[in-house]
């Protein structure tokens, strides 16, 4: 499996492009760009099967509808976000007057309790991880070794909770009960900056001591 990563627009989200050997692919994350990224998967000949928020703030949505629409594909969120997505209030595109507005359609599949999830030939374990948001999730491939987090993690920091639906202890929470206690040397995929691991985190974070 190849992990393609791409950052896109003026806050350099990662949106991350997974491809299995029979070049289908998941999109997570598509922020921005959405020409740029298409005529990436394009020139790839890779083939779409779905997107995948982690969550549904502004940065990791914008690009939805050229992807969407491109390839006929779903969207994947959780439910506590359901709204978010044609709503710039609730996404934060609405909060900053040098950024448009993002106005998405809905999502087309909404996560709620699942563990293992299975989209075309892709199986993952999904955990939902509240803090930087309350439908924050983060996608677990253990068997190929690497989770991608969104906002939750970060490599030496946190995701920030001054957001609608954030809060620190729950986003403390879920790092120390649903991330940290992945294999050590699992790759963490963050929305922002490099990857890093669970041992890393638990060694070095200055976020995650004395909780």
């Amino acid at each position: 499996m190849k992990i393609h990563i791409h950052p896109l627009g003026p806050i350099q989200t990662n949106c991350y492009v997974i491809e299995d050997e029979e070049k289908n692919c998941l999109v997570f994350d598509p922020g921005e760009e959405g020409e740029a990224l298409l005529s990436e998967l394009q020139k790839l000949s890779l083939k779409p099967v779905a997107i995948m928020l982690t969550h549904a703030h502004f940065d990791h949505i914008g690009a939805i509808e050229t992807i969407r629409s491109a390839y006929d594909i779903p969207v994947y969120v959780h439910e506590a976000e359901k709204d978010w997505l044609g709503n710039p209030q609730l996404n934060g595109s609405g909060k900053y007057p040098m950024f448009p507005d993002v106005i998405c359609k809905p999502a087309d599949i909404l996560l709620k309790d699942e563990k293992n999830l299975q989209v075309g030939p892709f199986t993952m374990e999904v955990r939902h991880t509240p803090g930087h948001s309350p439908g924050s999730v983060s996608y677990v491939f253990a068997d190929e070794g690497f989770a991608i987090v969104g906002d939750t993690l970060f490599r030496g920091s946190i995701g920030r909770t001054d957001l609608p639906g954030g809060h620190t202890e729950t986003l403390l929470s879920s790092i120390h009960n649903e991330l940290l206690s992945l294999d050590e040397e699992l790759m963490i995929y963050p929305g922002h900056g490099p990857a890093t691991t669970p041992g890393i985190e638990q060694d070095q974070n200055p976020f995650l001591h004395g909780f």
